[in-house]
Order: C-alpha cells, then structure tokens, then sequence
C-alpha cells in the first residue's frame, strides 16, 4: 500500500472514529509505529488531526478541507452510493449545474447513461471525465484557476453561471448543521454554489455521513431551500424530523 493510500484510510477513520491510536494501526497495515507517527505528522501538518500521546485526533473545526486529491479517494462506496441516488433524479432531456466536489465528479459518472443531457460546471476534472460523453451540450465557466482542485472560481465563473437557468443543481459541501444549514470551508466555493443555486429550479445537495454536524466558514444555504439530500448512511432522528418539516427528500 503507497503511503498516500494508507494516510486516505487513516484519516478516514479519524472522521469516522474521531480518534486513533498508533499501535493499532500499525498493527493494521504491517508498518512501524514510527511510520504511522510520520503519517500523523502529515495529517496534522495539514490541519486535518491534532496529534497526542499515542495518537491522533479529529480535527472538525471545519477550517480546513483534504486536497481534491485525498477527497477522490476518500469513502469512495459513500460516495458511489450518493451519486447512484442522485442518477435517479436526473431525467433525459435535463439542464443541470455540477460543483467542483469530488462527489460531483462521482455524480458525472454515475449519470452518463443518461441522453440529451445539457451540464455546466466550474470543474475540469468533470469536464475531461465527460469527454466522451455522447449528445450532451457540456459548458465549463470561464474564471480563475484553482490548481488545487482543478476548478474554476471567481466573478466571471459566477457571472457566467448566473447568465443561464437549469432544471437542477447538485452540489455538495463541507459541513451540515441543523442551525447553520449547509456550509463551506472557502467563500469562493460558497460563492459559486449560492449562484448555482439561484440559477436552478431545484437544488441536490450531495453530502456524506462525514458531513452532518458541523459548520464551516462560508454559509451556502438552508436546509429549507433544498428539494433532496443525497447521503450514504441514514441520519439521526433529529435530522430526519427535521427535513421532514421542510419538505426536504431524504435519499440513503
């Protein structure tokens, strides 16, 4: 196993268990515990764990997000799982917008079956994923260059998505909470989503089980403007209740 590989599998347990220990781990993938001390290291380095005696954990303050990346190969069955879901809502003959998530580049792949598809996006990796795509219309936003996630942003990606309207708008976030409804580590992203939003008649919002329950930096919307969740794992009672009321469909 690379060692990026088994960085993306510890830090997906940090998000699901919130903590690890070394030991464990290293027992777990046939390595030293100064090799896990090292990935920890890089974790923390990166923002993503705060390390202590013996191991590591969670850090969910929401400011920082993994690289596109580490984001791709992350919970890769959650996020199938979502954009299977989401595949059911989109019909033939629809105009839909993409964000720059990687569950949206999920999402492009698990819809390509469908026919005479119109999709715009401020994402290269999706552009290039759909090259191939047979009698679609696909438009990418103009903008700045974010070489970290291989998208588009700024005023003119966000004036070129407001200039159009589309049937649905599938986007996906960095934190979910009942109060704040759904957030976004960076403004621009949040940015772009919010004009996403207002350019559709509906809005899919796309967010695995490591998204509920927390708040990120930038607002992007209410739960209330939402017409489905797409999630991997079933919510919690509260969660259910509560998008229930606002007349959210809820798909796990």
């Amino acid at each position: 196993m690379l060692a990026v590989e088994r960085r993306n599998r510890i830090l997906e347990r940090l998000q699901a268990e919130g903590r690890v220990v070394v030991a464990p781990l290293a027992g777990e993938f046939c390595v030293s515990e100064e090799t896990i001390r090292r990935d920890l290291a890089k974790l923390e380095r990166d923002g993503y764990a705060a390390r202590g005696y013996g191991g590591a954990v969670f850090n969910a303050d929401g400011s920082a997000e993994p690289p596109y990346s580490m984001r791709k190969k992350t919970n890769i069955a959650g996020k199938q799982r979502i954009a299977h879901q989401v595949a059911d809502l989109v019909f033939d003959g629809d105009f839909i917008m993409l964000d720059e998530s990687s569950t949206a580049s999920f999402v492009a792949r698990a819809i390509t079956g469908k026919r005479n598809i119109t999709l715009i996006t401020n994402s290269i990796d999706i552009i290039a994923k759909l090259r191939d795509a047979q009698g679609w219309n696909v438009l990418c936003t103009g903008g700045t260059l974010k070489t970290d996630v291989l998208a588009l942003t700024g005023h003119q990606a966000e004036s070129f998505i407001r200039s159009y309207h589309v049937n649905t708008a599938i986007v996906s976030c960095t934190g979910l909470d009942l109060a704040a409804g759904f957030t976004e580590a960076g403004e621009d992203n949040a940015l772009i989503k919010q004009a996403m939003m207002a350019s559709a008649d509906k809005t899919i919002l796309a967010a695995d089980f490591h998204k509920f329950n927390k708040r990120a930096f930038a607002p992007i919307g209410r739960l209330d403007s939402l017409y489905a969740l797409a999630t991997d794992v079933e919510p919690s009672d509260d969660w259910k209740t509560a998008l229930a009321e606002y007349g959210v469909k809820l798909l796990f």
